[in-house]
């Protein structure tokens, strides 16, 4: 097995950690603090391709694989996690969906545009709006309704915790058109946020990944054409199922960005800051826990980058992705707790990052399926085999 990657792969790795360096980092604090969405950040993605890195060409996509979408999620993720969720949902939950399941219709009237990430010079990008206030793990139990109306569906509802939720232009709506049928009735439906009855709600006040808009979607008649439905009648709960499948391998990998932005401080903190007259880094208890951060992150690269691999071979990587997200998640959260006990004091301070790193970790283990989901996930699929 061949554990090198290709020259290309090397070049967007070093794209997106020079990305990252030089017009992420130098005010990732502030616009933590600000609550402030990284508009300008997100376009110079937009520009570099990694907006839509894997759609087509033909499409207005880099024709990028998995593989270096994974490893552009770690190194953004590194420095600012809020910037990397916003290329996860643009990628994985919005657009892997418009090219494998819309019509040409759909793909020439959003896909392309959402691909650039950008349209008439402004930011264009998308959200995937599945979960509600009271469905949550259990998506099938969708309150938001779609009622046919012959040429439109009438569209009423709320949908909430929303990534992308004010800065998107175009929203992928999964809702109940027939509740008889249970998630056969889910239709899937491209909505412009634009459009009259569509409410962006207050923005979230959340613990982490504070740079990314997070709001709730409401849904007052809103008229939404025919055309507009992704897929056959019933169809929208498993293109919300097979498209969360693969945005786990992002947020895997997000998880594992912030990791390893964590433990590359920590590494450098410990060979400069002294204790007893030596570097802490040369007290065995530092050096344990700088162990077992990179020998759980290696882990945790491993499984992002097998479960890449297998999407990009066309294989089934239902289980892999699950797999990849429970351990990279966890992984995040212990690799963060740890960077703050090796930071000491300094650590529970803003300056020195790594409390921010925990509080960003946090979220990768709910956002796309928790943990517990991805639990029963895999042990459904081992239980297949």
């Amino acid at each position: 097995m061949d554990f090198r990657f290709t020259e290309e792969q090397e070049m967007i790795r070093q794209a997106a950690r020079g990305f990252a360096e030089s017009e992420c980092l130098p005010d990732v604090i502030g616009r933590d603090e600000r609550q402030e969405f990284a508009r300008d950040q997100v376009m110079r993605l937009a520009e570099l391709g990694f907006m839509g890195m894997m759609v087509a060409p033909e499409y207005g996509g880099s024709g990028m694989d998995m593989v270096s979408y994974v490893l552009a999620m770690e190194e953004i993720s590194k420095v600012d996690a809020s910037v990397s969720v916003c290329m996860s949902v643009n990628n994985s939950l919005v657009l892997w969906g418009l090219e494998a399941y819309g019509t040409e219709a759909q793909k020439q009237q959003y896909l392309i545009p959402l691909a650039k990430g950008r349209k008439d010079g402004e930011l264009y990008i998308g959200a995937f709006l599945l979960s509600e206030p009271e469905a949550g793990s259990d998506a099938t139990s969708q309150r938001t309704t779609a009622v046919d109306h012959g040429d439109h569906y009438l569209l009423n509802g709320t949908k909430n915790w929303i990534t992308n939720g004010s800065s998107a232009s175009v929203y992928l709506v999964m809702a109940q058109t027939d509740p008889a049928k249970g998630s056969r009735g889910i239709n899937a439906f491209i909505v412009e946020k634009d459009w009259l009855g569509v409410t962006v709600g207050a923005k979230e006040n959340k613990m982490g990944i504070r740079g990314s808009d997070t709001h709730s979607i409401i849904f007052n008649d809103v008229r939404v054409p025919k055309q507009h439905r992704i897929g056959e009648d019933g169809f929208g709960f498993s293109f919300a199922m097979q498209t969360l499948a693969g945005g786990r391998i992002g947020i895997a990998a997000q998880a594992l960005g912030i990791a390893s932005g964590a433990y590359e401080r920590s590494l450098a903190y410990a060979k400069q800051r002294e204790a007893f007259g030596k570097p802490i880094a040369d007290h065995q208890a530092v050096q344990f826990k700088l162990a077992d951060m990179a020998t759980r992150i290696e882990t945790a690269r491993l499984l992002c980058l097998k479960a890449a691999w297998e999407k990009d071979q066309g294989l089934d990587y239902t289980m892999s992705s699950s797999m990849a997200k429970v351990y990279a998640s966890e992984t995040a959260m212990w690799v963060t707790t740890e960077a703050v006990q090796v930071h000491g004091g300094y650590g529970y301070v803003k300056e020195y990052h790594v409390e921010r790193l925990m509080r960003d970790a946090k979220i990768t283990q709910i956002y796309e399926g928790t943990s517990e989901v991805q639990r029963i996930v895999i042990g459904r699929q081992a239980l297949k085999g």
